[in-house]
């Protein structure tokens, strides 16, 4: 009865041990390019939509992120990112949750409670509010905001064990 009750009980410690370890990731990156020649188009007063680069753009995640299986899909309410993630939500038949820029904080906070542990989150933002939300999950700021011409970088940003790492790469 001892032997059985203290092998229940390490069960459960390794059970945890194994949850804590577990790696949780978070793909952030900018929406695909947006058209800006639109017909009285205000570029940040309006909500474009994807131009057609933009469009092959968001195809293209599809296969770029293949090798990841994707928990869930974030979003600003805007058409741009909600485009962008589009293709990748379809392909791993997921819903696409929105967030709100002005709660960047909360937001962050949010991605990292264990109730994410061991996920892959996709998150789709914007040239300043990505950057912005890689340095809150890292508690450090180490990125800028991108240049509006940029579309092609993403981060990986990893947490395992309280130890959270970012890696900028290109597509």
């Amino acid at each position: 009865m001892m032997i059985q009750k203290l092998t229940s009980s390490l069960f459960i410690l390794l059970l945890a041990y194994q949850v804590n370890a577990q790696k949780t990731k978070y793909i952030i990156l900018r929406h695909a390019e947006k058209d800006t020649i639109l017909a009285n188009a205000k570029m940040m007063a309006s909500d474009p939509p994807l131009n057609s680069i933009g469009e092959t753009r968001a195809l293209s995640l599809v296969d770029k992120f293949k090798g990841h299986k994707i928990n869930q899909i974030y979003s600003t309410n805007y058409i741009r990112t909600k485009t962008t993630a589009a293709p990748i939500a379809k392909a791993q038949n997921l819903n696409i949750a929105i967030y709100d820029t002005r709660k960047l904080d909360t937001f962050a906070t949010q991605l990292l409670s264990s109730e994410n542990s061991g996920k892959t989150i996709l998150i789709v933002g914007h040239s300043n509010t990505s950057p912005k939300l890689v340095n809150l999950l890292l508690k450090k700021d180490q990125f800028k905001d991108l240049d509006e011409s940029i579309y092609d970088s993403y981060w990986i940003v990893t947490s395992k064990n309280g130890k959270i790492k970012a890696k900028m790469m290109k597509y």
